[in-house]
């Protein structure tokens, strides 16, 4: 799957995978050692994520069901707890710099297919 920045027409990520089950929401990025440039985990529905044991830090965009961005969040840290978004129907995790480097911002909207 492909995430484009629809405001700015920016690429977020070429590779992204999509975690909508159980066992793929609970697994989520645990156990990776690292997180490459064009990669992208869509967790839904998710409102709120962990960094507990992971290895890296990550960048987040909270989604509403319209692909509006609601939050984002550079540079996560490991074992830290993001806040809950209610209006969020998913998160996307990104790699770390990708907020950045694509300039999204709360308020834009996304195109996911």
């Amino acid at each position: 799957m492909k995430i484009i920045n629809r405001t700015n027409n920016a690429v977020l990520a070429e590779n992204a995978v999509v975690a909508d089950t159980f066992f793929t929401r609970a697994k989520g990025l645990l156990g990776r050692k690292d997180f490459n440039q064009g990669e992208a985990l869509v967790i839904r529905p998710c409102n709120s994520i962990h960094t507990f044991f992971m290895r890296f830090p990550i960048d987040l965009l909270f989604v509403t069901k319209d692909n509006l961005v609601i939050k984002a969040i550079s540079r996560l840290k490991p074992y830290r707890i993001s806040g809950i978004y209610f209006k969020s129907a998913f998160v996307i995790e990104l790699p770390p710099g990708t907020l950045e480097a694509s300039l999204v911002n709360q308020g834009d909207t996304l195109i996911i297919n």
